[in-house]
């Protein structure tokens, strides 16, 4: 089962900037760039335990200073699930109530939809009662939508348009890996060409290579052939493939053995998608730090909110 839960956070914390251009590019108008942004994890974790309603999806919040000198708090909600969620548009509206409640801080509420239901495409939640009115209306932007632009999502000089190819062609192969392989070694080719550096192929080839997952045999096909592709370029860029590689076994060995704590302390079965979200991790010092709390957390449900799994 491909991970695109994971693959998104990991791309907005290293291109946000670009994430709001490809999306949001109003948003992206009204911020002072000048005077940079602060990640906010820890105060999104903190908003998430104390909501208590369900486990978080790719969730980043940003801390921003717009052009007429406020602060501005933006949570992005990417919502990648394969079904719709009738509960989604009430997260939203909690996520972005607590955060508020708790900082005092304007918050711009903002959410990509991933799923395949074309027509499935939230934007709101409130109620009314007796004169009392209450409720938020949010941005949202449906991946599903820039499928209509291949060609575009295959030369934008952007991050995101790279991450949405990859993201689409992955739910669209979901049933057939070897064309999942060329559409993934197409997508790998295209960075090349769209003038991006060395620093931002490498980041961007980790993403992609985790979301579009592939059988051990066909990954090993990929490598040989994305190799080739380098020497022929002459652009050593990520056929440090084989680092990563490593790196990648080394996180499954540190995943089996968090999964091992995990049942062994709390003497019960790890539940499927708390066990493929572990499995799915590639981030060793995330991975250690989970570790961690799994030795000191009271049972396995504090453990997932002090993880925010």
């Amino acid at each position: 089962m491909s991970d695109f839960d994971n693959p998104w956070k990991e791309a907005l914390e290293l291109f946000f900037q670009a994430f709001l251009e490809f999306f949001f590019p109003q948003v992206l108008a009204a911020i002072d760039w000048s005077r940079g942004y602060e990640n906010l994890d820890k105060e999104l974790q903190q908003v998430v335990r104390e909501a208590a309603i369900g486990r978080r999806f790719a969730d980043k919040l940003f801390k921003v200073w717009l052009k007429d000198g406020q602060e501005a708090w933006i949570l992005i909600h990417v919502e990648v699930q394969s079904q719709r969620d009738d509960e989604f548009p009430e997260r939203m509206f909690v996520y972005h109530y607590r955060i508020y409640d708790r900082y005092r801080r304007p918050v711009i509420s903002l959410a990509v939809l991933g799923d395949d239901e074309a027509n499935w495409r939230p934007n709101q939640f409130g109620y009314s009662l007796c004169g009392c009115i209450i409720g938020i209306e949010f941005p949202v932007v449906k991946l599903l939508d820039y499928g209509k632009d291949l060609a575009g999502l295959e030369t934008i000089q952007n991050p995101f348009a790279c991450l949405v190819l990859a993201h689409l062609k992955t739910q669209e192969t979901k049933q057939d890996a070897t064309a999942r392989q060329g559409w993934k070694i197409r997508v790998i080719k295209s960075l090349y060409g769209r003038g991006f550096t060395a620093e931002q192929i490498r980041p961007l080839f980790a993403v992609i290579d985790w979301m579009m997952d592939l059988p051990d045999e066909l990954a090993t096909r990929l490598r040989e052939e994305l190799a080739l592709f380098e020497e022929e370029k002459q652009m050593n860029y990520v056929t440090s493939i084989e680092r990563m590689g490593i790196k990648k076994g080394e996180a499954k060995g540190k995943a089996d053995t968090l999964l091992q704590i995990l049942k062994g302390r709390y003497q019960a079965d790890v539940p499927d998608d708390l066990g493929t979200t572990i499995q799915a991790t590639n981030d060793l010092v995330l991975l250690e730090r989970w570790v961690d709390l799994a030795l000191k957390a009271a049972s396995l449900e504090d453990f997932r909110h002090q993880a925010s799994i």
